[in-house]
């Protein structure tokens, strides 16, 4: 099959699959403002008498819906790239898209195996159990998606430095297409740390602007990394130099990213802004982040034995 028709036919799989997911996403915000009672995770994080601003928020209130809007999120990115590159031709695209894809399938089975949003009861609760009284803030309406939206971003830009070395090749232009996608996930991903932190500021017992915590530190990193990310692409998109620490800074930055997942909803670390409270998750979610993480790094080692065409670091002055 040529790339062209690979691409058309990857653009409608893309497309379909961000429709399906914002009608699941849509079915379950509207059992949220109706108080349907007989879904387990309304009744879990809802209550009838909440205001609609909070029972829309309480959507990504816990662990479901919050993995729900994760991959809701990133599928709009995927989208989007799609969109935006459809009449391109290049292997580079088609194959981004794959590797997007891949992560995307990786995540809906997780979802579907463990984190199902839509699990009923009969009969159903006469009440809901109410949201978390610290989440009962107008922080929780855009700090979380604003997280997710930079996780997105920054996952784009890593499958196209993924794709760039199942291609074999990393250049100038590739480096312009991956700094075009890091730079809004990292400002969307700042833009939610610096919300959070004014959130625990204002929240009694969550210890002032920034705590140290391991949910607060598992944004904080992917951050570093990405901020490291954008400088070395700078590089490499203007003068063709640092490649393998532009590819290697998108592969940390997407593994990072990943880790923060497995922290919050593991159960392994206790937080007070952590999901779970047992590791019963643990093991599928560790099982996600190493494959994708031992994938991604097997594949920058068999491209980074080829010296003569990704060429290893000579100084600045070099042409790697």
């Amino acid at each position: 099959m040529r790339w062209p028709a690979m691409m058309r036919l990857t653009c409608i799989g893309i497309l379909a699959q961000f429709a399906l997911l914002l009608l699941a996403f849509g079915v379950l915000t509207y059992c949220f403002l109706i108080s349907d009672f007989s879904v387990i995770y309304v009744a879990q994080h809802s209550y009838s008498l909440l205001s609609w601003e909070l029972k829309l928020a309480a959507v990504w209130g816990g662990h479901e819906g919050s993995l729900l809007l994760w991959v809701l999120l990133l599928s709009a990115w995927s989208a989007l790239f799609a969109w935006h590159y459809r009449q391109q031709t290049d292997p580079l695209f088609p194959l981004t898209l794959a590797v997007l894809s891949l992560m995307l399938a990786a995540l809906l089975l997780f979802v579907v195996l463990w984190s199902d949003p839509f699990v009923r009861i009969f009969p159903p609760a006469i009440e809901g159990r109410d949201l978390n009284p610290m989440l009962q803030h107008p922080g929780l309406i855009f700090h979380p998606p604003l997280l997710y939206l930079g996780y997105g971003g920054l996952m784009v830009a890593a499958s196209v430095a993924l794709a760039s070395l199942l291609r074999g090749e990393f250049d100038g232009a590739c480096a312009r297409i991956c700094w075009r996608w890091a730079l809004p996930g990292w400002s969307a991903l700042t833009a939610g740390i610096i919300l959070g932190s004014w959130w625990a500021y204002c929240e009694l017992g969550w210890g002032g602007w920034w705590f140290w915590d391991p949910v607060e530190n598992a944004s904080l990193l992917p951050w570093l990394s990405a901020t490291a990310l954008l400088h070395s692409l700078s590089l490499t998109r203007q003068r063709e130099i640092f490649r393998h620490w532009s590819l290697l800074l998108a592969i940390v930055t997407l593994m990072l990213s990943l880790l923060g997942t497995l922290i919050v909803r593991s159960g392994i670390l206790v937080s007070v802004h952590a999901f779970a409270l047992d590791n019963v998750r643990a093991v599928p979610l560790f099982s996600l982040f190493a494959l994708i993480s031992l994938a991604s790094l097997a594949l920058y080692g068999w491209r980074a034995r080829d010296g003569a065409r990704w060429c290893v670091f000579r100084g600045y002055r070099g042409k790697c």
